[in-house]
């Protein structure tokens, strides 16, 4: 993972103060489910989205150094600051709902190596429990600013 004086803002992108990317496998069910909980509870507006198989999702991992080992996980992408991926990234997005989903932060205490195995397990079999998609969805016009 690069410090924080190595991660500056993307350069491809012109995104708002205080806006946050989060990466997420465009085909995958799941991953488009987990997508549409998270502009539900985005009440501050704080999240952009980026399909990973897109040419500007392969663009970010390039230019964080993430390997495309890890491009089946959900990565939060915090510009000019850091970036979290599989639990680790899941926990960050959920506090930023505040309120009840601030008791996620409870999971932190749980090792890491132990939660990503976890998320590992599901990531791994997502496919056959929740299908795959042919194409990335396409949003709304309503939800299109959240998209990048």
């Amino acid at each position: 993972m690069k410090t924080q004086n190595e991660i500056a803002s993307f350069p491809e992108i012109t995104l708002e103060k205080n806006k946050k990317i989060i990466l997420f496998d465009g085909v995958c069910n799941l991953c488009d489910s987990a997508v549409q909980f998270i502009i539900k509870h985005d009440k501050k507006d704080v999240f952009r989205f980026v399909a990973l198989q897109s040419e500007l999702g392969i663009s970010i991992c390039k230019y964080l150094g993430i390997s495309f080992s890890k491009m089946d996980s959900i990565i939060l992408y915090n510009p000019g600051t850091a970036y979290f991926y599989k639990s680790s990234a899941v926990i960050e997005i959920a506090k930023n709902f505040g309120g009840f989903w601030n008791l996620v932060q409870i999971f932190r205490i749980v090792p890491i190596f132990l939660s990503d195995k976890i998320y590992d397990y599901i990531a791994k079999n997502r496919y056959n429990w929740y299908g795959k998609k042919e194409s990335c969805m396409v949003p709304t016009p309503e939800l299109k600013t959240k998209f990048l």
